[in-house]
């Protein structure tokens, strides 16, 4: 982002699943099929307890201090003076003008507190889908977010990821960021959101995310997905970003980035956090896809190492059979992706199971006449030679209508 951000100093150290658009067939686009898995949960903390309870320490650990790294003003407090639960099934870290116990900061005597909380040493997540739905404070100065720190940190090398920020002179917008060696600080790389028809986000509660994958981060507001950064954005650069993280919450306030509060600035303000979760790959709790004879795309062997067959089978219910749809397009089992070899589009080019990469010959589109098309490839997926034997191989080959490319999702 373009605004001078520095280190936030460590103090103690899907789209919604929606499948793209209407193929090149021509064919009318059919209602998203319903795969979306429950998935796997790694991490998950709905703020469930009594009014005034400190967090779980369990999943939380509070940091405390000031922060001179950034020129924020706050400091951040132990127990749960400025981060408690509501009751009400929320986390509330409330930024106060005072000082009540003479804290001293960079700048002298602090004049505000806040709180910051993570998962260090009780969680560390490596891909999926990390999500928070919460309601920012408003107001300048107002400093909230959402975002995780490679470990071992040795920032900017070991990596942060800015799941969300927003600055409180831009109420309607807010922020996707990485960091690493090299683009860092005011070099970060990333890109903004904004509610239309001037909406704040202190008005309601948004879920903001990241679908985090081998070389592939990509954020979402409300399942609107807005940007996704892959090792080709970085110019030559290290991607650090293929290796656990840990997770981060805090309201600051004051900094290079947004600036001191005003006079216009009320306090206090709250960050109110619904939930936050961790979710990975798929489960077998995905659903079937049956073709020719009535038998089930199926990944062959169970096997879920990269270049495994994809064919049809008698259906039987595994996990090698049940599928779901990833946040962008891609047809998923067995934590991978359905994917055209070598990135072919030509006539034949077989379907395996494959590392989600983001790229086109893993995208999928399911039409109104039941085909479910490569877009890249404006190929069809196709059962070998019209065949419904067990471990026919499935392929790309122009759409003709054919039973033998016609499926049924679920």
């Amino acid at each position: 982002m373009a605004s001078p951000r520095l280190l936030r100093n460590c103090l103690f150290a899907a789209l919604s699943a929606v499948l793209v658009a209407s193929a090149a067939t021509g064919a009318a686009q059919a209602d998203p099929p319903s795969t979306k898995a429950a998935a796997a949960v790694a991490f998950s903390d709905n703020f469930d307890g009594p009014a005034g309870s400190a967090v779980d320490s369990s999943k939380w650990q509070i940091e405390t201090g000031d922060n001179v790294n950034n020129h924020e003003r706050q400091y951040y407090t132990s127990g749960n003076r400025n981060a408690a639960l509501d009751g009400q099934g929320h986390l509330v870290i409330t930024a106060r003008k005072e000082n009540p116990a003479n804290y001293q900061c960079w700048y002298g005597t602090c004049q505000y507190t806040s709180a910051r909380l993570n998962t260090s040493g009780k969680f560390n997540a490596q891909y999926g889908h990390v999500e928070a739905r919460m309601k920012i404070p408003r107001g300048q100065g107002m400093w909230p977010a959402f975002w995780m720190l490679g470990t071992p940190v040795n920032w900017p090398d070991s990596g942060e990821i800015d799941v969300m920020e927003n600055v409180g002179f831009e109420p309607s917008t807010v922020h996707g960021t990485i960091h690493g060696p090299g683009y860092s600080g005011s070099g970060g790389i990333g890109a903004a959101y904004s509610l239309p028809g001037g909406q704040a986000f202190a008005d309601a509660f948004h879920t903001f995310a990241v679908d985090w994958a081998p070389d592939s981060i990509t954020w979402s507001v409300d399942g609107n997905v807005y940007q996704r950064r892959t090792p080709a954005d970085l110019g030559g650069k290290t991607w650090v970003f293929n290796k656990p993280f840990f997770l981060i919450l805090n309201l600051a306030v004051g900094g290079y980035w947004p600036g001191d509060p005003d006079s216009s600035t009320s306090f206090p303000q709250q960050l109110v956090v619904d939930s936050v979760s961790v979710t990975t790959g798929d489960t077998a709790t995905g659903v079937a896809i049956r073709g020719l004879g009535g038998k089930c795309v199926d990944v062959a062997g169970a096997n879920p190492a990269n270049g495994t067959p994809v064919q049809l089978y008698d259906c039987n219910g595994t996990a090698a059979q049940q599928w779901t749809t990833g946040s962008d397009g891609t047809l998923r089992a067995l934590g991978k992706c359905l994917d055209a070899t070598g990135n072919g589009t030509a006539d034949g080019t077989p379907a395996q199971l494959w590392d989600c990469t983001g790229g086109p010959n893993q995208k999928w589109t399911v039409t109104a006449a039941n085909d479910i098309v490569n877009p890249q490839a404006d190929k069809c997926l196709d059962a070998t030679g019209n065949s419904s034997a067990n471990g026919t191989r499935l392929q790309l080959w122009t759409c003709s209508g054919g039973a033998n490319q016609k499926w049924t999702v679920g």
